[in-house]
């Protein structure tokens, strides 16, 4: 497609808010899914270190 100029682009034949919206809106939620995935990780990784050094130390208690 070829526009007449950048406002036609923005406007997308009268779908530019649907367009632009639908980016902004996938753009939205794949950040927010790195985000939560990230704090997921760190949840993990604390919850298995604190798991690990419950089970060392009850392993050096005799």
């Amino acid at each position: 497609m070829i526009w007449e100029s950048w406002d036609a682009f923005w406007a997308m034949g009268g779908y530019g808010l649907y367009v632009w919206g639908s980016y902004a809106v996938v753009l939205i939620c794949i950040v927010l899914e790195i985000v939560l995935a990230r704090a997921g990780q760190r949840a993990s990784v604390q919850t298995a270190r604190e798991l690990w050094e419950q089970e060392t130390t009850h392993d050096a208690t005799p």
